[in-house]
């Protein structure tokens, strides 16, 4: 790996995990589209999951969220199915089509709800609901690192306030990215030329996930909600700008 691919490892994981550390989730959606750019999308998937994953143990240490087991056994119930299949499915899946079709669901819906004066919440589903919000979580897991999309969106629509959000998506990404990794080396989609890149990627993402999160606490509800909104608006805009040269070239 050349020095210029070494460095841009080293910023997406940086920024990603400023990003983790303030969001509680995000850092795939983060890295992935600062590495798209030059990194090899197989290598890019792998240090996502991993980067993830330690600033959720990271964060777990710091903040110490209490484990609210009624909210959040569905959640796992749902990534307990929806794991496996991503990893599955993941060679037969056309990345770039994915990539574009979940940016544009995101940058619409949520840049919808960040315009809106209130957010519409959704009071019925319940724990069906939830479970496969965790499911879908647990597919995009498998697909790329992307475990917290969908619940996140599912907790700000159900109305949750931050904390309770916050404590939700953090165990449930812990969980969900931990069954992820373990999958991802069971099945050999980790390398042993990638094993040495994790001591790249887990020192850049830390101090940034410290600041991150002593921001995180500072925030109001609505504030909290915005920058989640935000977060995933610029990941579908991202997403979308990525894959359209791809698309417009076949």
């Amino acid at each position: 790996m050349s020095g210029a691919e070494i460095a841009l490892l080293v910023v997406g994981a940086a920024v990603a995990g400023f990003v983790q550390g303030l969001s509680g989730f995000a850092f795939g959606m983060v890295a992935m589209s600062i590495w798209v750019w030059a990194l090899d999308p197989k290598l890019a998937v792998v240090m996502s999951i991993a980067g993830g994953l330690s600033g959720q143990i990271f964060a777990a240490v710091r903040l110490r969220r209490g484990l609210q087991w009624p909210l959040l056994w569905p959640f796992l119930a749902g990534a307990l199915v929806g794991v496996p299949l991503g990893v599955v499915v993941l060679p037969y899946v056309d990345a770039v089509i994915f990539k574009f079709g979940l940016g544009v669901t995101l940058m619409v819906c949520c840049s919808a709800m960040l315009m809106a004066q209130r957010i519409p919440r959704i009071t019925r589903g319940g724990r069906i609901g939830d479970a496969l919000a965790g499911a879908a979580g647990g597919v995009m897991g498998g697909l790329g690192g992307f475990t917290g999309v969908v619940p996140s969106f599912w907790c700000t629509v159900r109305g949750w306030d931050k904390d309770t959000a916050r404590a939700v998506l953090q165990n449930f990404n812990l969980a969900a990215l931990s069954v992820t990794f373990a999958t991802y080396v069971g099945s050999g989609l980790v390398t042993r030329e990638m094993w040495p890149l994790f001591l790249v990627v887990i020192p850049a993402l830390l101090i940034p996930s410290v600041l991150g999160t002593r921001l995180y606490v500072g925030l109001s509800e609505a504030a909290f909600r915005r920058v989640v909104l935000g977060l995933l608006t610029v990941s579908g805009v991202v997403m979308i700008v990525s894959s359209v040269p791809v698309l417009l070239k076949r």
